[in-house]
């Protein structure tokens, strides 16, 4: 670690770093103002300045290379710091082709994967727990490492922050909390409504800061980096400071500071600049000879960057999955939801590919045996979810008996779905394999913002340079009794909605099996999710077994394809067994993998039996199982093999209710499943 004293013995920015460090300040504050420049000449969309806020960086003086930090939007002094060059930023600014993002990520949203800085995404405080899940891969690892996660300080009364505070704090994580402290949430004034002005924050790990003060956030820094490589545990560090700019180009902050409050702004950089002075460090003239070098040398970059190509168009797509290897069998992916197939997006970024032996038994038992086996398999491989750890193993047993083996691998969440999984996104962007587990899939409101905002965009948002790769399982779906509105959703079209997840909903144990140890392998978010119904069921084996993706057949007939998934298949094949007395029979496909869909598989039935059933037991409106019905009739050859309507089964637009007389009432039938096929056939 770089020394924290000067020559003289004093505290700050050693002697011999003094001078570059102003620099590197007034880099960042040039960097500003030709942004400025750039975007009223067109050339730009849209600019966040971190003029006041450039003496942070002085904390970068102290990271080691390995260090992780998660920064804020006006970090941009940070970013030199941890190698973000002029370049990079300009491209940023403009969204050229080669920019961090390829132009996907808005402007000052920095990511640079050389530095160890992970992805800015807009939702404020979402970086928060991702930290923290970095951190303790540090700690599982014995790492030395640390981690900085930057934020304003209005960002901090996001619940999500103070998730990642309490888990950091629970286990003593090496993490350091940069508040940036400028007084302003946008317009709104913040020094009655923030954690620190309320006392809300743990005083005994909270250091409050000059930070328009280089030599005060050295110190500090150096202090709270020393406590989290020591393993004592987080520090936040309340840094005070002014935002000399508006908070975005899109606003004016004279519309709501007074003339007289910008008047005594605070400028870091002449504060520094004096004392440099002072110090008989910078001699007279230096400094405006350091501005106008600095001016000219910017000024060239961006004029440079600015003639660089925009990323072409067409390949909008790529990066949203990591390539599938070569020795997996193709299959055509899709987002169902939307109707659209994913192209030069890849498909479904499989992992190796995966056969389960004919096994048998019930899903329950399957999950466990798979978990045992990735434990064994993967030594990255991280177990984490409600009540997981033995002697419980979790509600419904997944777990029970793992402990031994999986040792600090596996351990007990606390009650809050969004540091479940905001920390399993910190742990594989720092290259762990989070599994994780959430109680009911109902439950994922609350880890919402870190599914969507985080854990799918990862990969797309940085062109590959980070990516994602946690397992997310959870109980599924209704069929037994008493579950209600919050305990038996099969709400699966919200989340083959986000592009980047892979959703698979197996339904024998050889499936399950196969669908975990495949995830354990792949390079992108996986979400398993787990019929309730059918979890307990004893099943006899299978008669052969089946590859981990694509469609499987479980009837064969002619007359009609029935698709489904789920507690669909038990309905479809009872309608199709009643349907065969009658001299009728249907093509019932198990779709199991909803992203990536076998496209393939659905429509050759389609076009064998020239009628379509679609069995789900969701609900009607902007389904999985509507789009995949608008999906078949948009393409020609699809379209023009239909002898008849295609039927929905499914739900209407109503809640699970919790009597298991009205649950019966609203979830769809084998019934409903014979009158839909009998009505394509009229």
């Amino acid at each position: 670690m770089t020394n924290p004293t000067k020559e003289n013995g004093t505290s700050g920015i050693p002697a011999q770093r003094r001078t570059a460090f102003l620099e590197l300040m007034l880099l960042s504050r040039e960097c500003d103002r030709r942004s400025g420049i750039v975007l009223r000449q067109g050339e730009a969309w849209f600019h966040i300045s971190s003029a006041g806020h450039e003496a942070l960086a002085a904390l970068c003086e102290l990271l080691e290379p390995d260090d992780l930090l998660f920064p804020h939007y006006r970090d941009r002094a940070l970013m030199l710091a941890r190698g973000m060059d002029p370049e990079a930023q300009a491209r940023d600014l403009m969204a050229k082709e080669k920019s961090h993002s390829a132009g996907r990520n808005m402007s000052a949203h920095f990511g640079h994967r050389p530095g160890n800085v992970f992805s800015i995404a807009s939702p404020t405080g979402s970086q928060c727990l991702p930290a923290a899940g970095a951190a303790w891969a540090a700690r599982l690892r014995g790492s030395t490492q640390a981690v900085v996660c930057s934020i304003g300080d209005a960002s901090t009364r996001q619940g999500e922050f103070f998730e990642a505070l309490a888990f950091a704090v629970e286990r003593a994580l090496p993490v350091v909390f940069l508040v940036a402290d400028n007084g302003y949430g946008i317009s709104t004034p913040t020094d009655t409504m923030s954690p620190h002005a309320l006392g809300l924050l743990p005083p005994g790990r909270t250091t409050v800061v000059d930070g328009a003060d280089p030599d005060a956030v050295h110190t500090a820094s150096a202090a709270a980096l020393a406590a989290a490589r020591a393993g004592e545990g987080p520090t936040v560090l309340w840094c005070r400071l002014d935002r000399l700019e508006s908070h975005t180009s899109s606003d004016d902050h004279r519309v709501y500071r007074s003339a007289a409050d910008l008047a005594a702004l605070r400028d870091p950089i002449d504060l520094f600049a004096a004392r440099l002075t002072a110090e008989g460090v910078l001699e007279d003239g230096r400094l405006e000879d350091i501005r106008a070098r600095l001016a000219r040398e910017i000024e060239d970059v961006y004029d440079r960057v600015a003639t660089e190509p925009t990323a072409d168009p067409r390949h909008i797509t790529d990066h949203l999955y990591a390539p599938r290897p070569a020795t997996t069998p193709t299959t055509t992916a899709a987002d169902a939801d939307a109707g659209t197939d994913t192209g030069t997006g890849g498909d479904g970024g499989a992992g190796r590919e995966v056969t389960v032996a004919p096994c048998g038994g019930t899903m329950v038992a399957a999950v466990n045996r798979a978990l045992a086996t990735g434990l064994a398999r993967h030594r990255e491989l991280v177990l984490f979810g409600e009540d997981i750890d033995d002697p419980k193993g979790g509600v419904f047993g997944f777990t029970k008996g793992l402990g031994p083996a999986a040792g600090p691998r596996m351990t007990n969440a606390p009650l809050a779905e969004a540091t479940i999984v905001g920390a399993a996104v910190g742990l594989a962007a720092a290259g762990m394999r989070p599994v994780v587990e959430l109680q009911f899939v109902d439950f994922a409101g609350p880890a919402w913002n870190q599914i969507a905002a985080q854990l799918t965009t990862l990969r797309w948002r940085t062109a590959s340079a980070w990516q994602c790769p946690v397992v997310i399982y959870a109980p599924w779906g209704g069929y037994l009794p008493g579950g209600g509105i919050w305990h038996s959703q099969s709400n699966e079209s919200l989340f083959t909605h986000l592009p980047g997840l892979r959703v698979v909903v197996p339904s024998t144990p050889e499936d399950t099996e196969a669908a975990f140890l495949e995830s354990f392998t792949a390079d992108d978010p996986t979400l398993i999710l787990l019929p309730k119904h059918l979890m307990r069921r004893r099943q006899e084996p299978a008669a052969r077994p089946a590859p981990a993706h694509g469609a499987r057949t479980l009837r064969t007939g002619t007359d009609v394809t029935i698709a489904t998934w789920g507690n669909g298949t038990e309905l479809a094949t009872e309608a199709a067994d009643t349907l065969a007395a009658d001299g009728i029979t249907a093509d019932v496909l198990d779709l199991r993998w909803l992203v990536p869909l076998d496209r393939a598989a659905v429509a050759d039935s389609l076009r064998a039996t020239g009628r379509l059933v679609v069995v789900q037991e969701d609900n009607r409106t902007s389904s999985y199982g509507a789009g995949l019905i608008s999906e078949l009739l948009c393409a020609d050859d699809d379209f023009y093999s239909l002898l008849a309507p295609p039927r929905l089964v499914t739900r209407d637009d109503v809640h699970v209710p919790f009597h298991p007389d009205l649950e019966r009432a609203v979830l769809p039938t084998a019934h409903d499943v014979v009158a839909a096929v009998r009505s394509t056939l009229a």
